[in-house]
């Protein structure tokens, strides 16, 4: 197995959904809602670390995660514009890169609120 050539294993045992960003018209103006894009995909979860944040003087915990995918053109065109919904969390994407050698896998880096 060439992956294991190159010392990465990596095990999809996770389901993630992509959901992409539509401006629907509402009574009042324009709202951003977030739909289900494509059909679910096979992924592995890492959480990488916790930090939080201040906001208005509230402070919130968000986790940052990344998940690796199998390459597909589908995945290769997803941006930071669209977000990953996985185990009922929605997780907002801060970085995409080639992971694990060019056209294997992808690795997507997101931020959550911590629950």
């Amino acid at each position: 197995d060439r992956n294991a050539a190159l010392g990465a294993v990596v095990i999809l045992d996770r389901w993630v959904q992509f959901q992409r960003a539509a401006n629907v018209a509402g009574g009042l103006g324009d709202e951003i809602v977030f739909a289900d894009h494509g059909a679910p995909h096979p992924a592995a979860k890492k959480d990488m670390n916790a930090a939080e944040r201040d906001r208005s003087g509230e402070v919130q915990a968000h986790v940052v995660t990344r998940f690796t995918l199998r390459w597909s053109p589908f995945v290769d065109a997803i941006t930071h514009r669209d977000r990953i919904l996985c185990e009922g969390k929605s997780y907002e994407i801060t970085a995409i890169k080639d992971g694990h050698g060019r056209r294997q896998f992808i690795e997507i880096t997101t931020s959550a609120r911590a629950s």
